[in-house]
């Protein structure tokens, strides 16, 4: 059997909160209803056992997420979060800019995780960490591969892995637009989980394919997911990013060509 990746939303955040300051806020850690989330998926997460590896965004958020969410099998096997900076958030608003290393380092002092690719300037939004639609799909490539590599590591076939990032991020990592909304900026809720495997045909990209139990869990079908997915993947390309409405959402991975004032939270 192929590799799978559990791909996960982070929990609710202060940042997914409608206030006049919302984003705003630096690094915003999860809000008690957001620990809630965690708890849950905890409950209902149905793989643990068979998770070898736990992967996150260095922002806060993604890591407690992580943390709260996986404690069943990052306790059973010793485990530690490992923060990849790939997988930070798209815009350069301050809620999805991460800490300097010393502070995240400080944050989480003394809990599982492995901060050791946390370099200075990984939070710098420039680069190869830009706001721009060239250096996400990038950086994204560039994840796939590292995942790729880390399941080949293992020697397991069967090998299941955790990733927890972020909304906008997470169509960018996956190729999945399926969802994708220009005035919510993502198509999935916080602590929503979907299961993929990489296409051992595809090369540099590694691309991932949602398993059609992922599929059916969350009542879609493979040709849906291609057709919606297209038109989803247009929309953000010229430009659609986030809006209000009545679910929370990320920012939106247009958020350059929109800017700051383009983008707005909603619950």
């Amino acid at each position: 059997m192929a590799p799978k990746i559990h791909c996960v939303r982070h929990a609710e955040g202060f940042h997914n909160l409608v206030t006049p300051d919302n984003h705003s806020l630096p690094d915003p850690l999860l809000t008690e209803h957001g620990k809630q989330q965690c708890y849950d998926l905890r409950d209902s997460f149905p793989y643990h056992s068979q998770v070898s590896q736990v992967v996150a965004s260095p922002i806060k958020r993604t890591i407690y997420t992580a943390l709260l969410a996986f404690s069943p099998v990052i306790e059973q096997k010793k485990l530690k979060v490992i923060a990849l900076p790939e997988l930070q958030e798209t815009s350069d608003l301050p809620c999805d800019t991460g800490s300097d290393p010393a502070e995240v380092a400080r944050e989480f002092a003394g809990q599982p995780v492995d901060l050791s690719r946390v370099e200075e300037g990984w939070n710098s939004k420039k680069g190869r960490w830009a706001p721009e639609s060239a250096a996400i799909e990038a950086r994204a490539r560039d994840a796939r591969q590292w995942l790729r590599e880390l399941a080949a590591s293992s020697g397991d076939d069967d090998v299941e892995i955790v990733v927890v990032t972020h909304g906008g991020y997470l169509h960018f990592l996956t190729g999945d637009w399926d969802g994708f909304d220009q005035f919510k900026g993502t198509g999935w809720a916080n602590t929503e989980w979907r299961t993929y495997t990489i296409d051992p045909s595809s090369g540099t990209e590694a691309s991932f394919t949602e398993t059609s139990e992922s599929l059916a869990r969350r009542g879609r079908s493979a040709d849906a997911e291609i057709a919606n997915g297209d038109s989803h993947r247009d929309t953000a390309a010229n430009g659609g990013t986030a809006g209000t409405g009545k679910k929370d959402t990320a920012s939106g991975p247009a958020v350059k060509d929109v800017g700051v004032d383009g983008v707005k939270s909603s619950m």
